[in-house]
């Protein structure tokens, strides 16, 4: 009876870890939202599936933060066989094995579909459907990309929770998105801001010594401009963390906010709240009917759609 008992408790355990792999997490979604555009411009030119390219990248590189991601711009764990370009080395079967490394997240990308469509071991993959991406999860696996038993499955869970085989009908992609992408590195030879999309509208988070005018020499945008979208001056200093919108914010939150509000906490002001959901500071004011006088409290409560 105990021995029964031992094997449900093992099988429950096993069943309830495998519900928490695949449990939606906000940096999972943050990933695809940045790279979304990538794949499927991938897609429409290697004839790999946007949702297997933007799984492979999640599960490869624990969505871009592993070692091989942030030193080496790899996504995909490609080893360095036939390759003559960077490198670094991170224990994986075996201790200290040599990985390909890139300049930018798109030559990582770019490489990984023209790995696939290259290779000799994947061209039956080819022959599939792009909109099958069970049949490439499990033909991945099959031709040896990954070890470990679980690969395919981990692929098309990740593929289903987030709906990622939509992009698979896609037939154009953002190319501002990608043009930011194909870049090295800033003018100034740091690494390229990340750009998010949100409430219909791009925008990237400050580091230390930034200024419109540096940003908008990486996003090619007139800085004059750039401060105007933020409701700011030109010659303002810019805090690391804040967020920059790259286009006029819009005049509401997005959706989903129409029956929620925001509670104010400590710290935040009207102009803040305002850059935190993407909208215009007067319109902020305008929904709430206040006037720009007015000064918030912690625990009010505003519409912000």
């Amino acid at each position: 009876m105990n021995k029964r008992i031992t094997i449900l408790a093992v099988l429950l355990c096993s069943v309830l870890t495998a519900v928490a792999q695949i449990r939606w997490n906000q940096r999972y979604q943050q990933y695809i939202d940045q790279y979304k555009d990538m794949a499927v411009e991938q897609m429409l030119r290697w004839k790999v599936p946007a949702s297997i390219t933007l799984a492979q990248g999640l599960l490869e590189s624990a969505a871009g933060q592993s070692y091989l991601a942030t030193e080496g711009n790899a996504h995909f764990g490609i080893k360095c066989h036939g390759w003559k370009g960077r490198t670094l080395y991170r224990t994986d079967e075996r201790p200290d094995e040599c990985f390909r490394a890139y300049n930018s997240v798109y030559e990582s990308f770019e490489d990984h579909s023209r790995f696939l469509a290259e290779g000799q071991r994947y061209r039956s993959l080819f022959k599939l459907k792009l909109t099958d991406y069970k049949g490439w999860a499990h033909g991945l696996k099959a031709a040896g990309y990954a070890s470990a038993p679980t690969y395919a499955q981990s692929l098309i869970d990740i593929i289903q929770l987030y709906k990622l085989y939509e992009l698979d009908k896609a037939t154009s992609y953002d190319h501002f998105m990608i043009d930011h992408a194909r870049l090295d590195a800033g003018p100034d030879g740091q690494p390229l801001h990340p750009i998010g999309i949100y409430n219909k509208n791009y925008y990237l988070y400050a580091r230390q010594g930034d200024t419109f005018r540096s940003l908008a020499k990486e996003v090619g945008i007139s800085y004059r401009k750039l401060a105007k979208y933020n409701e700011r001056d030109k010659d303002d200093r810019l805090e690391p963390g804040e967020v920059i919108w790259l286009k006029k914010k819009q005049k509401k939150a997005p959706k989903e906010y129409k029956d929620r509000h925001h509670f104010v906490k400590n710290g935040e002001s009207m102009y803040s709240i305002a850059q935190k959901y993407g909208i215009r500071l007067k319109n902020l004011y305008k929904m709430n009917h206040l006037s720009p006088d007015y000064t918030i409290h912690v625990g009010d409560e505003l519409r912000v759609r």
